[in-house]
């Protein structure tokens, strides 16, 4: 127990080091590209961010264990949602772009209820999850294209910016390896130790792996999200929040189902957990069109007591399960 609490507190440190590295990082490939900071979240930050997610639920397939594997996901989306999403919004109300609420956020909704008609027969077979892989890197296609047009739209527009305090694309690309390496170290590190003292406190499979698994494989996106926050770059934690639920729903599951296709419980093929997901999901989305592109201070609390909600009713009636 020492030793896991002491992971605990160093993977947390390092975490938000490396957040804070590959925010700087990211914030800088945007500007020397010419790109939005929300492609660079959407992609890059993302992606690198659900890492831990992906390796997660991999290692939880190939023990057999798949409701660690698909109870990971869910947790992982709904914990970035209303725990990270309202932490965040608690300490600078988020800004949410027209084009992000007609584009992505309703991808990300689609690909939330995608997963009922794929899991209804409480299994994920590899075709269905080369199916879900393959929808991935269509939106990732989409979302580089995108980019590009952006990329010769400034081109046009305006000479290439000059160097800033923000140094190179080289410098950049660096910072942001080096600070997606320290958080998904971090996170190993606080999950590894999370989990220890999970199993020692006799937690079952699926709230180890809807809970401390995924509270822990979000740390990524909650420090890296806070950090973008507190600088002021609210398109990469906007980007970070919907692109890191879009990546876990489509590539985790989709890479876990490849490497072995897993059996889930009916409460995470159109169960309760199922609709929990789905519920904050639209939550977020309502959030943002009822503050008028803002997700407040008021609606930050309101998604930080779902979560408080969400974790009463795993650890209350589903911790024997």
């Amino acid at each position: 127990m020492p030793l896991a609490t002491a992971l605990l507190i160093g993977g947390l440190l390092l975490l938000w080091k490396g957040a804070d590295v590959l925010v700087q990082g990211a914030v800088g490939i945007a500007e020397r590209l010419g790109v939005s900071q929300l492609v660079v979240g959407l992609t890059v930050v993302a992606m690198g961010t659900s890492a831990p997610e992906a390796a997660a639920s991999i290692a939880a397939v190939l023990n057999a264990r798949g409701d660690i594997a698909i109870g990971n996901v869910y947790g992982s989306n709904i914990a970035n949602l209303a725990l990270v999403g309202g932490l965040v919004a608690l300490i600078s109300p988020l800004q949410v772009r027209a084009r992000t609420l007609k584009r992505e956020v309703p991808a990300m909704l689609f690909v939330a209820v995608l997963l009922w008609p794929i899991l209804c027969n409480l299994a994920l077979s590899r075709p269905e999850a080369f199916l879900l892989i393959g929808i991935f890197v269509a939106m990732v296609v989409y979302t580089v294209r995108t980019a590009q047009g952006q990329i010769r739209d400034n081109s046009v527009a305006k000479p290439p910016p000059p160097d800033t305090h923000h140094g190179g694309i080289a410098k950049n690309i660096i910072f942001a390896a080096l600070g997606l390496i320290g958080l998904s170290l971090g996170a190993r590190m606080a999950v590894s130790g999370a989990v220890t003292i999970g199993v020692a406190i006799g937690l079952s499979d699926a709230v180890i792996g809807s809970t401390i698994m995924a509270v822990g494989t979000s740390l990524p996106e909650l420090i890296t999200c806070v950090v973008a926050a507190l600088k002021g770059h609210h398109d990469i934690s906007v980007g970070n929040l919907v692109g890191s639920n879009i990546f876990n729903t489509l590539l985790v599951t989709g890479t876990a189902g490849i490497v072995r296709p897993f059996l889930v419980g009916p409460r995470f093929a159109g169960g309760i957990d199922f609709w929990i997901m789905v519920a904050v999901s639209g939550g977020f989305a309502l959030a943002a069109i009822a503050g008028r592109r803002v997700v407040g201070r008021f609606s930050g609390v309101l998604l930080l007591a779902a979560y408080v909600g969400y974790l009463v009713y795993l650890l209350t009636f589903t911790s024997a399960a």
